[in-house]
């Protein structure tokens, strides 16, 4: 999507009467000035834009210090106040316009301390502090394009090219309602939203993280949202999907429960940005890419009123295990980091069976890659794998960058590919090549007897940490310049 000639240089209240004959040129106008982060019109004020790339990337800044360093674990903040509502001097005037459009991305995330149970289901407030890997959005993202015109009738939203039902969706209509309740930008009007994952939804991937978080991010872009304090946009993402807060800013990223009752101080707080541990990698082994049966929304609430293990680790172990977490990734300290990992996707997953009637995330290929990690560690003679798996049989694989190969070696050793889909299996074709001629380590068909199971993985994901959401060129837009997709089912 191209620009005319004509431009607008100022504020992102843009395409009034005289941009009529053009509206596209007001599309780009936006973009344009979110890219040059004009000083009174940056719609997060606790975000920066750098150019990388010819891209625009607007990370999410939610607690650094000053300096460039990493800080050790610092007691919480305290809850900010509550919040009067700016004076109508204050409040921004909505120009006469016809429509304005942006595209971000967002990426997943995965936790290595898990979420689960709710203390209030209307405001996705935790029973327990979560912390996460934000996942490289270069393989793992979701892209959505916000348009806002006065010509919509309705708020509308196509996801992965089919649309959804807005109105029957409470989740989306608070984040809408959270974001304009915070500007008077665009005031009256109504948005398109189209939003698009590049990995399977609902299948235990955190694609709601990612999609929501995009979600949140773009209208505050959009509407000129600005922070009153830090984190603030994370709770917008919270109250669509609770791990989307997580997905806002880049590296290790996590989400304090909060002990306020409108969740002000449950949000998001980066703990390290991505360059903090770049040789951290991941393997993602999807062995499903279906509809889970038990929603993770579904699946908290019945565990929260009937598992009393639910109760007694929020209460009495997590909060340790976050403390030696946080430490563990601050020293890079991967035989700690990969352990707690494990240790607490075993006990999630031991909250699921306890609950009543039980849940059962994992299936027997879940089961069979945990022995399998247990058994290359044990041929290793010392821990070089960890993993960690989410509501969903899919498992996610922690190594350093010096053992990433041989860990894909192992895998496909004894996951190979479905025959024919060799070419495909891994999304990193030379790694793949160079796996296959190291081979795995000696001793684990030993400690491993099982024999390979074929095509019971249905793709592997390399990838690493990554950065938070960011804006993305106009090139990159999913909708058109009137704010349909381009692309449905």
């Amino acid at each position: 999507m191209n620009g005319g000639e004509s431009r607008w240089h100022g504020k992102p209240e843009l395409a009034g009467a005289d941009e009529r004959s053009d509206p596209t040129s007001a599309l780009v106008s936006l973009h344009d000035a979110l890219q040059r982060g004009d000083a009174s019109d940056d719609p997060l004020a606790h975000h920066h834009t750098t150019k990388t790339s010819n891209t625009a990337v607007a990370h999410a800044d939610l607690v650094r210090p000053s300096g460039d360093s990493p800080s050790p674990r610092r007691p919480l903040r305290s809850p900010p106040p509550p919040l009067p509502p700016p004076p109508p001097s204050s409040r921004r005037h909505t120009p006469r316009a016809l429509m304005a459009q942006l595209t971000v991305a967002s990426p997943t995330n995965i936790a290595v301390i898990k979420y689960w149970g709710k203390r209030d289901t209307a405001l996705n407030l935790p029973i327990n502090s979560s912390v996460s890997l934000t996942i490289n959005q270069a393989d793992l993202r979701t892209v959505t394009t916000v348009t806002v015109s006065k010509d919509f009738e309705k708020d509308r939203l196509w996801l992965n090219g089919e649309e959804e039902d807005v109105s029957a969706s409470k989740r989306v209509q608070k984040v809408f309602a959270m974001v304009r309740g915070r500007s008077r930008q665009w005031e009256g009007m109504k948005v398109h939203v189209v939003s698009v994952n590049n990995f399977p939804t609902a299948a235990g991937l955190a694609s709601s993280a990612a999609g929501y978080a995009a979600l949140a991010f773009a209208l505050g872009k959009l509407y000129a949202v600005e922070e009153s304090y830090p984190g603030e946009l994370s709770t917008i993402a919270r109250v669509g999907s609770g791990s989307a807060c997580r997905s806002l800013a880049g590296g290790f990223v996590a989400w304090d429960m909060g002990s306020r009752e409108d969740g002000a101080d449950s949000c998001a707080r980066q703990v390290a940005p991505a360059e903090h541990w770049p040789e951290l990698q991941v393997l993602i082994l999807v062995v499903s890419d279906k509809k889970k049966a038990v929603s993770s929304t579904a699946g908290m609430q019945t565990a929260v009123e009937t598992s009393p293990l639910l109760a007694h680790r929020a209460a009495h172990v997590v909060p340790a295990r976050m403390l030696a977490m946080e430490a563990a990734y601050l020293k890079k300290d991967f035989a700690a980091f990969a352990q707690l990992a494990m240790q607490d996707s075993n006990q999630f997953h031991a909250t699921c069976l306890d609950t009543f009637p039980p849940i059962f995330y994992l299936n027997d290929v879940s089961r069979a890659v945990i022995q399998f990690v247990h058994a290359f560690n044990s041929a290793c003679g010392e821990t070089r794998m960890g993993y960690t798996f989410d509501a969903g049989p899919n498992a996610v694989l922690l190594v350093q960058q010096q053992h990433a190969v041989q860990a894909l070696a192992a895998v496909l050793t004894h996951f190979p590919a479905e025959p024919g889909s060799e070419a495909s299996y891994v999304n990193r074709p030379a790694m793949q090549q160079e796996a296959m001629a190291l081979g795995p380590p000696a001793g684990l068909a030993a400690a491993f007897p099982l024999e390979p199971q074929v095509g019971v993985i249905k793709h592997v994901y390399h990838t690493d940490v990554g950065p938070g959401a960011r804006l993305l060129e106009p090139s990159e837009s999913l909708a058109d310049a009137a704010g349909m997709p381009l692309r449905t089912k």
